[in-house]
């Protein structure tokens, strides 16, 4: 390391003076990847008033993740600091992190997450009875509405959230999260800060009335209500808050990209449309699913696992560079951020042949060389809590549409994806939607 200062910086172009490179790189789904062919695996620019470092592949992606506190701090675009506020788990660092996830992590448990799919299963068929009555709709808002219901539901016990005051202001909190943060009136940044504002207060309504009541439930938050850590502390009331705010945006905003995903690729490729239906009829409709029998299902497992490969629902991690280190022979000052590339990893020809094709089969057998290399959740200390929340849903609701429904896409924008926040069909997933049995 004594000779890291004589290494040269990464090559690239950190544009003008703060906002850089900002704006190309929220509107340009492809900013990363045109870089990449002029600069190689690793290039400068500036984003959000920072020197910052894209890094792709498994080798970047271990060197990050496993230099966490180290050479690494997470860190977010300004915009997300300030409207998942101070105490949310994803701006947590060090020791006190490592806390909090534990304590958080009683909602994701094997025990907790099967109490989860009767709730899962019941909204799901009540959306898909609704769908299947409008035949022909825009899908994308719809699965926005249906992830949210879930959400609202299974982490603060809140019936049709979407339809709720929360849901609206949730919305519009959403929409600012990933945006220049610009305190204007007028400006998206302006309207989601107001939003968090009355959120709080809607949220902090909900968690006085839980202890009121006779059952805390069994959702996230009464789980949350009653964790404690091991000095025997709870989560304050301005910690529930945010850390409740953070878990439905996690179980809401990519979740709905995910799925999309899996729609739209699914009515793209018939053969494998077909493979993983006739999976389905080898468990009966009228067992109930429990994790055991979803993990039975091996080829819709293949399925989803190629959907997050192909169109991860988050793109990269910022990390904060807490000391000068050195990657493939360029150095990373101190202070400058990284941006670990999910999206451009997943592309990479060595591990993925052909790795614009959607082939489940690339993740039959062995997952041997693929820890730093397939990283849809990140990975490390951080990997995201919610993971099993979210392959536990994505299941669900791919087992009963497989087993029972059938769509076409209706637009050849379907194919085209706008990616910020997060990946999603340019004209919204228009689909033709009707029952298997009906003519």
């Amino acid at each position: 390391m004594a000779q890291k200062t004589a290494l040269p910086l990464p090559p690239g172009d950190l544009g003008a003076p703060i906002l850089g490179k900002t704006v190309s790189f929220l509107r340009d789904s492809e900013f990363a990847k045109k870089r990449h062919q002029s600069y190689g695996p690793i290039f400068k620019t500036r984003l959000f008033g920072k020197p910052t470092v894209f890094i792709k592949g498994a080798e970047a992606n271990r060197f990050v993740l496993t230099n966490e506190n180290k050479y690494f701090s997470v860190t977010w675009p300004p915009s997300t600091k300030a409207l998942l506020g101070p105490l949310a788990l994803a701006l947590q660092t060090g020791g006190h992190h490592q806390q909090r996830r534990k304590l958080l992590s009683q909602a994701f448990k094997p025990r907790a997450l099967d109490g989860y799919i009767e709730t899962m299963e019941a909204i799901t068929q009540e959306y898909l009875r609704d769908w299947e009555q409008q035949k022909t709709l825009t899908w994308y808002p719809q699965l926005r509405n249906y992830t949210l219901d879930i959400a609202c539901k299974l982490f603060v016990g809140i019936d049709r959230g979407s339809q709720s005051q929360l849901g609206n202001l949730f919305e519009t909190w959403v929409q600012g999260l990933f945006s220049l943060p610009l305190r204007l009136p007028g400006t998206k940044f302006y309207r989601a800060w107001q939003s968090r504002r009355q959120l709080l207060v809607e949220l902090e309504n909900i968690i006085q009335q839980r202890p009121q009541q006779e059952d805390w439930g069994n959702d996230a938050l009464g789980l949350l209500l009653q964790a404690e850590d091991e000095n025997g502390d709870r989560l304050s009331m301005a910690e529930l808050k945010d850390q409740i705010l953070l878990l439905l945006f996690a179980g809401h905003e990519t979740l709905t990209s995910s799925l999309a995903s899996f729609c739209s690729l699914m009515a793209q490729h018939p053969g494998i449309f077909a493979k993983a239906r006739a999976e389905q009829e080898q468990f009966p409709a009228s067992e109930p699913l429990t994790l055991d029998k979803l993990k039975q299902m091996t080829y819709l497992e293949q399925v989803l696992q190629e959907v997050l490969r192909l169109i991860p629902p988050v793109g990269g991690g910022f990390r904060e560079v807490l000391q000068e280190c050195h990657f493939h022979g360029y150095r990373i000052p101190q202070g400058w951020n990284v941006l670990y590339e999910i999206d451009q990893t997943h592309q990479d020809l060595r591990v993925y042949p052909q790795p614009e094709r959607f082939d489940p089969n690339r993740f039959h057998g062995s997952e041997k060389g693929k820890q730093f290399s397939y990283v849809p959740f990140g990975g490390g200390v951080r990997e995201c809590l919610g993971k099993e929340f979210a392959r536990l849903e994505m299941k669900i609701f791919a087992t009963h549409l497989l087993r029972n429904y059938q769509w076409e896409l209706l637009d050849e924008k379907a194919l085209e994806i706008v990616s910020t926040p997060t990946p999603r069909p340019r004209d919204g997933l228009r689909v033709n939607f009707h029952r298997l049995d009906a003519s």
